[in-house]
C-alpha cells in the first residue's frame, strides 16, 4: 500500500484531451491525481465538477488535475461532453494503475460482493513524490481540502 512520501509509481494511459499521459512528463509540477469508481454517477459527476469549477485556482497553486477510472474514452468523451468538465480524464481499462495505486478493492453493495475503485486522491509533489494521500473520500468538500493542501505544499 502506497504511503505518504512515496515515489508516486509511474504510468501511461490514455486521456480525454487526445493524449496520451505520461506520469513522468509531470516531473516539476504539481499534480491532483483522482480516482473514481464510475462515468455520469452522483458521487462521480459531483467530484468531477467540482474539480473542474476549480481547475483554474488549482492552476494558479501549480497544480494540474486529472481524474482516473476504467471507463473507456466513449464514455469520458460522453461524460465530459454531458456535464461540461474542465478537466481530462484518464482511462485505466486494465486497472493496473489503480491496483499499483492501490485503490482496486474489494467492495460491497446490497450484499454482492464485487471488485471497483476506492474513491481517492494522490497529491504528487514537483519531484514525483506523493506528498499527501485521501482514501474513502467523501465528495462533500474534498475539492476544498485538495486545493488547500496543494497551496500549503
Amino acid at each position: 500500500m502506497l504511503e505518504q512520501s512515496d515515489p508516486a509509481p509511474g504510468f501511461s494511459l490514455p486521456s480525454s484531451d487526445g493524449t496520451t499521459f505520461a506520469l513522468s512528463a509531470m516531473q516539476g509540477r504539481k499534480l491532483v491525481l483522482y480516482f473514481y469508481p464510475r462515468d455520469n454517477t452522483a458521487g462521480c459527476s459531483k467530484q468531477a465538477i467540482g474539480f473542474s469549477e476549480a481547475r483554474a485556482a488549482f492552476a494558479d497553486a501549480g497544480a494540474e488535475i486529472y481524474g482516473i477510472s476504467k471507463d473507456d474514452m466513449a464514455s469520458h468523451e460522453r461524460f465530459i461532453a454531458k456535464k461540461d468538465l474542465a478537466i481530462p480524464l484518464l482511462s485505466d481499462a486494465n486497472s493496473d494503475v489503480c491496483e499499483r495505486y492501490g485503490v482496486w478493492k474489494e467492495k460491497k453493495m446490497y450484499g454482492k460482493t464485487f471488485m471497483g475503485i476506492e474513491r481517492s486522491t494522490f497529491l504528487i509533489d514537483e519531484a514525483g513524490t506523493i506528498a499527501r494521500i485521501w482514501r474513502r473520500v467523501k465528495v462533500a468538500g474534498h475539492v476544498e481540502e485538495v486545493l488547500e493542501a496543494v497551496r500549503a505544499l
